[in-house]
């Protein structure tokens, strides 16, 4: 079992927890802004200008790695091999879920996009996205691939759950007073819809059904196991499958 040891104060504590994060959503803000003034998706344009998230996410990648790493101390995992081993499982079910809508446009042999119930069930081709095939040099596309799948793997399964987990269920169950004095894993109606809800406004609306299983599964692994170790791991393992999936169906939008 990992303790808290090296984080003096409960402001340290919240900033160990919180700052990652908001690094992490302010490159994507960035992303986002950049896009729409330097984008250019064109066969003629650089390889750069085609996507700018070739760019920003290894640069995203690397300081929230660097932040994880300085704040290290004040994160407490509690690893359990029982735990690690049930996270896998649940990862693998959650991501299948998530799946699931974008699997069903293709059994269907569906064109376009669709309506209605379908659309907010997230059925849509999922084509458009992280291509690491705009790099034509070997080197170039594996180091972009290998990035990419750091970036979902490790980064975003440690900066969401140390946030999301970590610091957020704590913080609804008692905003007004010393929520670090709440249990982590404390199961209550209102982190669970606040938690889950804004996990899934993080995300693309074509993702919210498939969003809310999974924010749901990994509230329930984390209410039993009491393990944020097993929440990354979780977040991990269904993160790297999806990056196996896409990358043998061509799906890049997904990610």
């Amino acid at each position: 079992m990992t303790r808290v040891t090296n984080c003096p104060s409960p402001e340290q504590r919240t900033r160990a927890h919180v700052v990652p994060f908001a690094v992490f959503m302010g490159f994507m803000i960035v992303l986002q802004l950049a896009a729409s003034q330097f984008e250019w998706k064109h066969p003629d344009a650089p390889w750069w200008r085609q996507d700018l998230a070739h760019v920003v996410y290894p640069l995203q990648t690397i300081a929230c790695l660097v932040l994880v790493v300085i704040y290290r101390k004040c994160f407490e995992f509690r690893w359990s091999l029982k735990w690690t081993l049930a996270a896998v499982g649940f990862g693998a079910v959650g991501i299948g879920f998530w799946l699931a809508p974008t699997a069903f446009y293709d059994f269907r042999g569906m064109h376009g996009d669709p309506d209605g119930w379908l659309k907010w069930l997230g059925v849509a081709e999922r084509r458009e996205g992280f291509d690491p095939g705009v790099f034509e040099n070997p080197a170039a596309y594996w180091s972009a691939l290998v990035m990419r799948f750091v970036r979902a793997a490790v980064v975003v399964a440690l900066v969401e759950e140390i946030f999301w987990r970590g610091f957020l269920m704590r913080f609804v169950c008692d905003w007004e007073g010393d929520y670090w004095k709440q249990p982590f894993g404390r199961a209550t109606l209102k982190s669970y819809l606040i938690v889950t809800g804004l996990f899934m406004t993080a995300h693309a609306p074509v993702d919210y059904a498939g969003a809310f299983v999974y924010g749901s599964l990994t509230y329930l692994l984390c209410v039993w196991s009491k393990s944020l170790g097993a929440c990354v791991v979780m977040h991990a393992v269904a993160n790297f499958l999806m990056g196996v999936y896409i990358m043998n169906t061509g799906k890049f939008g997904l990610w």
